[in-house]
């Protein structure tokens, strides 16, 4: 990351993550009127990776001072929140059978904005909230994605590896390869592509054979505000679900607790090891803050695992400053999940499985924390090195963790990051602002 002072970069060809670079946090040169299709807006704690992704990073945008539009759909049985920022504004449209953006409301919406006052100085979509038949020959717009076809083919490959050989075998890994080769063809009707991970960037430029100027690494982040260390709210958290101190361990998971995020490898290994390990079982303890089929299962493996339903996110705050280690068993090769983030950030070693864009942009190190193959025998080995390693060498690696976290995982970091992208793109080729150069902060 080091460069000449005063020298600047062409930010559109730079090849790394824009959250090693150091925006400022003064007001922005010119406030940019931002169009954003979602196909659903999250309501409190029921919201994918996708929708957390795009409530943080364009409520950041709005609060900077941005014009926003959000073009969304109808919510199912429930009220649509109401935020207090008077640039913000929401378009809604019934959603289609599957449950996206019906294109043809949603652009005849979107039409309607664009002529009114003045045109959309970027257009953003989350993944293909917009699709690409809609997005060709328009410059100023960017897409964000949370997975492509490529990146989860380790993902079948997996749970072929995991099926039982009394279970059907899938048509998965042939139905994917022609699904990456669709993503290589249309993928060039957009604009420019934001990888919320380097692997997937990676990717883009080298398999998709995307140009190196139309993609740009942003990794995700998450409120800093709301998750941080707080050692009295842990405390406080453990008080409440009646967790002993006489506890050495307590292990923590967070998200769905369905198949393809990890659970039956997790449920398998931790029943393994309290039916191997009397010692293991009665200094240690899970907190499993979510829902899913795996819930009731869970709470089938005794008193030491505690299963508390899914958390709002004061909660879930005070949840990451409870536990020891935070821990994401999935088997999903997709995206960078936020989970991770907001464990680091509160201060929390991380285990999680050994996939691309985990070790390549989060867990890049064994100071921060542990990896593992998606086996029983390899989580079960990282989780004993867990326990053996003790709460002092895990309060080390939390630090690390977490000032690696402050650095590159916040939603200042991301929303700044995405601020000076969609600078660059809207200014249409104009280069007197240099809104598309970088210089050194101690220029």
């Amino acid at each position: 990351m080091e460069q000449k002072q005063n020298q600047a970069i062409d930010l559109l060809t730079f090849p790394s993550a824009w959250n090693h670079l150091h925006f400022p946090s003064t007001p922005p040169p010119k406030l940019l009127k931002i169009a954003l299709f979602v196909k659903k807006w999250p309501h409190r704690s029921q919201a994918g990776g996708l929708e957390r992704h795009a409530l943080t990073l364009h409520l950041a945008l709005a609060k900077r001072g941005h014009e926003l539009h959000i073009f969304t759909t109808f919510p199912s049985n429930t009220s649509f929140p109401r935020y207090p920022i008077s640039n913000l504004y929401f378009h809604l449209s019934k959603a289609t059978a599957a449950g996206y953006l019906d294109q043809a409301s949603v652009w005849k919406l979107f039409q309607t904005q664009n002529s009114t006052g003045r045109p959309f100085d970027m257009i953003h979509t989350e993944s293909v909230g917009l699709l690409h038949t809609r997005s060709q020959n328009v410059t100023n717009l960017a897409v964000t994605w949370h997975g492509i076809a490529y990146e989860t083919i380790h993902s079948d490959i997996i749970q072929e590896l995991l099926r039982h050989p009394e279970e059907p075998q899938a048509n998965a890994l042939t139905q994917r390869l022609m699904k990456v080769v669709e993503e290589v063809k249309f993928f060039p009707r957009y604009a420019h592509h934001v990888a919320t991970s380097d692997h997937v960037g990676d990717v883009l430029k080298r398999i998709y054979m995307l140009p190196e100027e139309r993609v740009h690494i942003i990794l995700n982040g998450v409120d800093e505000e709301i998750f941080m260390p707080d050692v009295t709210k842990g405390r406080e958290f453990k008080q409440k679900y009646g967790i002993p101190d006489s506890k050495s361990l307590v292990l923590g998971m967070a998200g769905r607790l369905v198949k393809d995020k990890g659970h039956p490898l997790m449920f398998e290994a931790l029943r393994e090891m309290f039916k191997e390990n009397d010692t293991f079982r009665e200094t240690s303890v899970v907190l499993v803050a979510g829902d899913g089929p795996w819930a009731v299962r869970y709470r089938d493996l005794g008193a030491n695992v505690l299963v508390m339903g899914p958390l709002e996110q004061a909660q879930l705050a005070r949840f990451y400053n409870a536990i020891d280690i935070f821990i994401n068993p999935t088997l999903r090769a997709q995206g960078l999940d936020h989970t991770l983030l907001e464990a680091m950030i509160s201060g929390k070693p991380v285990l999680a499985t050994r996939l691309a864009s985990i070790t390549g942009s989060v867990i890049v190190g064994t100071e921060m924390g542990y990896t593992f193959s998606p086996t029983v025998t390899s989580l079960k080995t990282a989780l004993y090195q867990v326990w053996v390693d003790g709460k002092g060498v895990l309060e080390k690696k939390g630090q690390v963790a977490w000032q690696r976290g402050l650095e590159l995982f916040t939603a200042t970091k991301m929303a700044a990051a995405y601020e000076k992208l969609f600078l660059c793109i809207s200014n249409d080729g104009n280069n007197k602002d240099n809104y598309c150069q970088y210089y050194s902060p101690f220029k």
